[in-house]
């Protein structure tokens, strides 16, 4: 995120064949003893069920569809089909919908129940589509720019890219738990949402908690991670008043946990040491109704987070993160 705005950061089975197995048994069915009825009717009930088993007991490695060594979520192709009502959900295991925002989720784990919403910032599209993204919206105390492009790397890895990443690997593990996870951007749009649809997409789903995933742009030297927490806004169609508790609860839990499983500090120009920032200037936080926070995952600018981020493992760490705290939230 680079700028002041909401997309900115400080700076913004085949067929079973045992010859071994079979030839004695047809060698025995030559006979014409009872020996031979009996065998003659196991043989072929072996056979079926040792193909059932193969078709439907194979061993697995519990984990559903396969995904990358690193931990990137397997393809959207290899998730499970819609369910028998026809919706394109999973209805027996914790797997998404192949179309955003809806959501899916598992009914059991120790997050049943629970909705969450993830913003993955900005759109990797967003510099296509510049007049879209530039009109203004209003964000209850100001008007703001409906989008941005956000940063990168000095490599030219874009911000959008890393976001939607960590935000799927987020949704992965959260719908592991029984959530209902909905995104409010999964790289099918042109461009966008706006700052404010994002908020709304949020309080359309009551959600019981919404994280925006952003990574930062500042100059290099700026490292670590920060949490920014809505500020009390009652101006205009914004009014955080009764978010601004929880939504700092929860990023407490996040920021505590990133740390943690990350192995990243707070922060060093920003939040003096704590990881967390407040502010009254974001149209996410600002029109959102449910508790939320921004994530701002690195400094994009400097090498030594920017290699981080470039990392597929250490993003699954970061979506790991934030996940144990987005837990901990929720379990209260």
């Amino acid at each position: 995120m680079s700028g002041r705005g909401d997309n900115g950061g400080a700076h913004e089975p085949g067929d079973f064949h045992d010859p071994d197995r079979a030839r004695p048994a047809r060698s025995v069915l030559r006979g014409r003893g009872p020996l031979t009825v009996t065998l003659a009717a196991l043989v072929p009930a072996v056979l079926v069920g040792w193909l059932i088993f193969q078709a439907t007991g194979s061993p697995s490695n519990g984990s559903g569809a396969a995904g990358e060594p690193d931990g990137t979520p397997a393809p959207a192709s290899t998730r499970p089909s819609a369910s028998a009502s026809g919706h394109s959900g999973a209805s027996a295991s914790p797997s998404s919908k192949g179309t955003r925002p809806g959501g899916s989720g598992a009914t059991q784990g120790p997050l049943a129940g629970k909705v969450v919403v993830i913003d993955p910032g900005h759109n990797p599209s967003n510099h296509l589509h510049t007049t879209d993204i530039n009109r203004q919206v209003d964000v209850g105390n100001a008007r703001k720019e409906c989008d941005t492009t956000g940063t990168a790397t000095n490599s030219g890895y874009p911000e959008a890219e890393f976001t939607l990443d960590v935000a799927r690997r987020l949704r992965t593990l959260l719908e592991k738990q029984g959530a209902r996870v909905v995104l409010t951007q999964d790289g099918k749009r042109p461009w966008g949402p706006c700052v404010d649809e994002r908020a709304q997409i949020g309080n359309k789903e009551h959600a019981d908690a919404a994280i925006s995933i952003h990574a930062d742009g500042a100059p290099v030297g700026d490292r670590g991670f920060h949490v920014i927490l809505p500020a009390p806004v009652h101006e205009g169609g914004a009014d955080t008043r009764a978010i601004t508790g929880p939504s700092r609860d929860l990023g407490e839990h996040v920021a505590g946990r990133f740390a943690r499983v990350t192995g990243t500090a707070p922060s060093n120009y920003i939040g003096q040491g704590t990881g967390l920032d407040v502010r009254d200037d974001l149209g996410g936080l600002n029109l959102s109704e449910v508790p939320k926070v921004f994530i701002e995952c690195g400094n994009m600018r400097d090498s030594k987070d920017a290699a981080l981020i470039m990392s597929g493992a250490w993003r699954q760490k970061a979506a790991q993160g934030i996940s144990e705290g987005m837990m901990s939230f929720l379990h209260g």
